[in-house]
């Protein structure tokens, strides 16, 4: 677990006051803001796949990339404190969005826990049901019912 120089900073911290290290650290590594979503052109609606983005490791749930990956994948989204308020597809658990809405961290979050895999022991993670986009020829084919 990287050093944030703040005990339970997520909590006395507003997403905007964070350090670089605080801001990296409240993310919980479910990698479900990586899964390929698709958008109805006419209609705005927004349809989840199941579907990982190429530089996602699904034995890790971490980037491959990470320091390069607008480079790799330029339409990769870039969160930052104003864009977590906007972005409505954000999964209901992600730490950024509770923390913008002012909920608390979930019990099993890292940061939480101690435990950099708590994510992953808890089930919260995509690494066990993701399909690798190298696998897939149609993104269309593999739209969830529901948002993860």
């Amino acid at each position: 677990m990287a050093t944030t120089g703040e005990e339970r900073f997520w909590e006395t911290r507003t997403l905007a006051d964070l350090t670089k290290a605080q801001w990296e650290a409240l993310c919980d590594g479910c990698g479900k803001c990586c899964l390929h979503k698709l958008e109805e052109e006419e209609t705005g609606q927004l349809f989840h796949t199941n579907v990982a983005c190429r530089l996602l490791d699904l034995r890790s749930g971490r980037c491959t990339h990470y320091a390069e990956r607008f480079r790799w994948v330029p339409d990769c989204v870039q969160l930052t404190p104003a864009e977590v308020r906007q972005l409505r597809w954000l999964p209901a658990t992600c730490a950024y969005r509770l923390r913008a809405e002012g909920q608390p961290l979930p019990d099993w979050h890292p940061l939480r826990t101690g435990d950099p895999h708590s994510t992953q022991r808890a089930g919260m993670s995509i690494i066990h049901w993701a399909a690798p986009e190298r696998r897939v020829r149609r993104l269309e084919d593999h739209i969830l019912e529901r948002a993860p």
